[in-house]
Parts: structure tokens; sequence; C-alpha cells
């Protein structure tokens, strides 16, 4: 196996663009686990943590977060998103969450990646960049499968924008613990006031993240009725029709962390609470 630490974003794109059996490190917390595991003996590895082009956070209407910025950094800094906060505090133990990435989250595509449902419900964009150029990709376009996307192997993702869509906006998920644990099923809600528009993203219930548009029309109706400018407390009806038609777009499986059964179930649950919880935020 053969490194080449790379020192700065063409550095590492000129590797990259030479060998199509190149791996790209970051905080390593998911390579590290397949490699101890034997399920990837990648031969040439190129680790980007040095990469400080990657690192940058801008926030002014527009929220551009690069690719390697850590959980931890999520908690002690405003990141232009209240739910991207909630599922970085999920996210393994402190530290895990000082050296893994939202690019890693991106880059590892699994449809159990606590901040892509976020991703999902903020309508977010990746962006990727390699020595042909940067291309830019709608989150909904970009994973393909379960740990699968459209990033070429020349490409590094490079960040994930997005509107800033407010406060109200939350990340629920259940496990069989609060910590170190696999998400069962995860359920992000935003509430884009300003823009007038409902994000729900679905994680660990199907083979990408889910988008549950029907209960996001629901609760827009259910906000153009009410009115975008005020907080909004729906009825106990409103609310567990938005949790059930969320539940409703899952596509999930029965597996060791749980049942097809008890994801609907927990989603349901989740939807009704997050939008009486979301609903009342100004």
């Amino acid at each position: 196996m053969s490194v080449h630490i790379a020192r700065n974003l063409d550095d590492a794109l000129e590797d990259l663009s030479g060998r199509a059996d190149a791996t790209i490190l970051a905080g390593g917390t998911d390579l590290l686990v397949e490699i101890n595991f034997g399920r990837q003996r990648p031969s040439h590895i190129i680790p980007i943590d040095r990469v400080e082009e990657l690192k940058d956070l801008s926030r002014n209407g527009h929220v551009r977060m690069g690719a390697l910025i850590t959980y931890t950094r999520m908690l002690e800094n405003d990141v232009g998103s209240p739910a991207l906060v909630e599922a970085a505090r999920t996210i393994g133990s402190p530290q895990i969450r000082n050296v893994a990435t939202i690019g890693g989250n991106l880059g590892t595509c699994s449809p159990a990646g606590d901040t892509l449902p976020v991703l999902a419900a903020l309508e977010a964009t990746v962006v990727l960049k390699s020595k042909r150029g940067e291309r830019r990709v709608a989150f909904a376009d970009f994973m393909t499968g379960p740990k699968k996307s459209v990033r070429r192997p020349d490409e590094v993702i490079v960040a994930a924008e997005w509107d800033d869509a407010g406060v109200a906006q939350t990340y629920m998920f259940a496990a069989t613990r609060n910590a170190m644990a696999i998400s069962i099923s995860g359920l992000a809600l935003v509430i884009d006031r300003a823009r007038r528009r409902v994000g729900v993203g679905l994680g660990s219930c199907g083979p990408t993240i889910i988008r549950a548009s029907e209960a996001e029309r629901f609760a827009t109706g259910l906000l153009d009725e009410a009115g975008w400018e005020k907080p909004h407390r729906p009825s106990d009806a409103a609310a567990k029709k938005f949790g059930e038609l969320a539940a409703a777009a899952a596509k999930p499986i029965d597996d060791v962390r749980g049942t097809v059964a008890y994801r609907r179930h927990v989603l349901a649950v989740m939807g009704t609470r997050a939008l009486a919880r979301v609903a009342a935020i100004p």
C-alpha cells in the first residue's frame, strides 16, 4: 500500500487524476473500520486532512460548508442549520466527532448517515472537483444506492451548500441508545418560512435518503392556511397525519437493527413530534 499526503487541493486532484485505484482518507472513521474488518484493502491512499481549502465555512444568506468541517466544529460554530447541529450531536463519541467530517458522511454515502437526511431536507448541493473542473450536484441526485453516489473516481467532495433556511428545523433519530449506535430510522424537518418551503428527509429506511413529498405537501398546505410568517401549533390530528405520511414514504427492510413495522412506527412518531415542535418555532 502506498500513501500520498495531499498538501493542498491541487496536489490531491493531481494524484487522483493519475490513479484509478486511489482511496481518499479524511477522518478515517468509516474507512479504517472497513480496513480492520477486511472489507477494503486499498492499494493507494490519499490523506486530505491537511487541505486547508476544504475547511472553509461561510454563512451569508447562503451556507457553504467545506468537506473537512468536523462534527465537533458544527457543534461549536453557527453553521446555519440547527437540524445539522442536532444530527452532529448524535454521531459517535467526542473522539469520533473530532475527526469525522461532513465530506466523509457524503463520501461513504450510507442511508444511515445522520447528516444526510438534513442535507436532503435543506435541498443542499454537493460540490465536486477534479482536474477537469468543478461540478455541482443536487443532493437529490447525489446518492444512487447504499454507499453509492455519482462521485467519479477522480473527484473530491469539496463542500456542501444550501440556502439559509432559518431556525425552524429539527433532526430526530431512533437507535438502541443515544450515542455510539447506528440509527434505526432518522427524520429531518425543515420549514423555510422565507421561501415558503417544507423539506422532509428520511434516513435508515431505504436504499438512499428519501424525501417524504406527500408529507411536505401536507405541511405546506397547513402553513399556507395558518400563515408562514408566524408560529403555528398544528392540531393533534394534523400532526399525526403528517407523521403517517412521512412513514408511508419509507422503504424499510427487516434487519438486525429493526423491523419494517418498527421503522414505520418510529418514523410516524418522530414525524408527529417534529411538526408539532418545528411549526411552533418563529
